[in-house]
């Protein structure tokens, strides 16, 4: 079985289905097609399917013109239907895992997912998940799900491994294609044929680890490194506030230094699938040892305490000029999680803007990336353009993301007062309505 797959990776013969064509999925299947192996991705939402047989691209980080050529050549096509799982040698699974409403993991769609490949998964096929994880979900969860549906048996009949995705949304520099890639695979036999099948696609380099559980715990350890670090770094902006000195400066020079030292910097909270909730997997499953990660447990009280921080302040600014926080106009300055890009999910700007409205500010905002949101089933739709008159009606301007194409000095010239979250507004000069997280 390896040195057949083997041959038919050097051939290019392969057919690869990636199972969810989300931030994930989707890049991974252009890069597939790409280096010109046929694919499928493979997605619940009708939709996303339909667009991508019709060549239109719906994720930032994917060329519209590599989309709309590759289906064109049709190396590149969607479905809903499961059942040609049956053609597909290589399948990466890139489906969402969430938390649930008691901020426990919710592997449901990976399980969904799992049981639909087994009742039409074939001989000599690989199974790759990607989907971030706690560690031991590979090989205690998927594998059993994948042998019973399918009557195979994993190391004989089918190969299995993990190797998280590491896709950073707007990132001009690194994307899917030239990013290393980590491997862990249930025997020696499946590493090679997984590491063998990225290394015919991607740039970057791939590490190979000596298990699944190895591969599902780096990711959720590059993830909770950040987490901690930008943990720390709210606390001390909420210290710092509290002694008078500006934590952009003091961070600033502390970079200064050549070692020892990685700049993180604070905001009014995380976002993004991942920051805000791989730890939450790894202290889940800490418990099942009798094991309470408390540092990390720590950094995810300070992070999700910011909105309601970014909320408390922004009373404060506000009582400066003898104004209730009931009743004000405030003025929301992106909602996406990160700057410059469209997506956005766990996005602390919506809960600030929800910490506002309890306190009965009239709140809305202004996102040249994102035109209206969805939260707890109802919409919410943004300003179409950024005026003088939106600007000055506002008693209150709060940047939560510091989009690059919005014009601060613009922002500054016309507003009442600003609290800027994310030092957006650092270059100016005349400071007398800003006031920095």
């Amino acid at each position: 079985m390896k040195q057949n797959l083997l041959n038919k990776i050097s051939n290019k013969e392969i057919i690869v289905g990636v199972v969810g064509l989300g931030y994930v999925g989707l890049p991974l299947a252009v890069e597939k097609a790409k280096a010109r192996f046929k694919t499928i991705g493979f997605d619940v939402q009708d939709k996303k399917v339909e667009m991508v047989n019709c060549g239109k691209n719906y994720i930032g980080d994917v060329v519209d013109s590599d989309l709309s050529v590759l289906v064109e050549k049709g190396l590149l096509s969607a479905t809903s239907d499961y059942s040609f799982i049956k053609d597909v040698d290589f399948i990466a699974i890139c489906v969402p895992t969430p938390l649930d409403s008691h901020q426990q993991p919710d592997i449901s769609y990976v399980e969904k997912s799992a049981s639909e490949i087994a009742k039409y998964l074939k001989k000599e096929s690989m199974v790759v998940l990607e989907s971030t994880t706690y560690p031991g979900t590979t090989e205690e969860v998927l594998k059993p799900i994948l042998e019973k549906g399918s009557n195979l048996k994993c190391g004989v009949d089918f190969y299995l491994g993990f190797s998280p995705e590491r896709v950073d949304p707007g990132n001009l520099i690194y994307k899917t294609k030239n990013t290393p890639k980590v491997v862990g695979a249930i025997g020696e036999d499946a590493m090679e044929v997984i590491s063998a099948m990225y290394k015919a696609v991607l740039e970057g380099d791939v590490h190979t680890v000596s298990s699944p559980a190895i591969a599902e715990m780096e990711k959720i350890l590059e993830n909770t490194y950040r987490n901690i670090n930008i943990g720390l770094v709210n606390e001390l902006a909420i210290l710092c506030n509290k002694m008078g000195i500006n934590i952009w400066e003091v961070i600033d020079a502390a970079k200064s230094k050549p070692y020892g030292f990685q700049a993180f910097y604070p905001g009014p909270g995380l976002g993004g699938h991942c920051i805000p909730l791989d730890p939450y997997y790894l202290s889940w499953k800490a418990r099942e040892y009798g094991f309470h990660t408390s540092m990390i447990e720590s950094s995810m009280m300070v992070n999700d305490r910011m909105p309601e921080y970014c909320a408390e302040r922004s009373s404060k600014i506000l009582n400066k000029f003898k104004m209730a926080m009931n009743g004000s106009k405030i003025l929301i300055l992106g909602v996406a999680y990160k700057q410059d890009i469209d997506d956005y999910r766990e996005s602390p700007a919506i809960l600030v803007i929800e910490e506002l409205e309890k306190e009965g500010a009239d709140v809305i905002y202004y996102d040249p990336f994102v035109s209206e949101y969805r939260e707890h089933g109802t919409v919410k739709k943004g300003e179409p353009e950024l005026t003088v008159e939106l600007i000055e009606n506002s008693d209150l301007v709060i940047i939560t993301t510091a989009h690059t194409n919005v014009d601060y000095d613009f922002v500054q010239k016309h507003a009442k007062v600003i609290f800027d979250t994310k030092n957006a507004m650092k270059h100016i000069q005349a400071r007398e309505n800003i006031e920095v997280l």
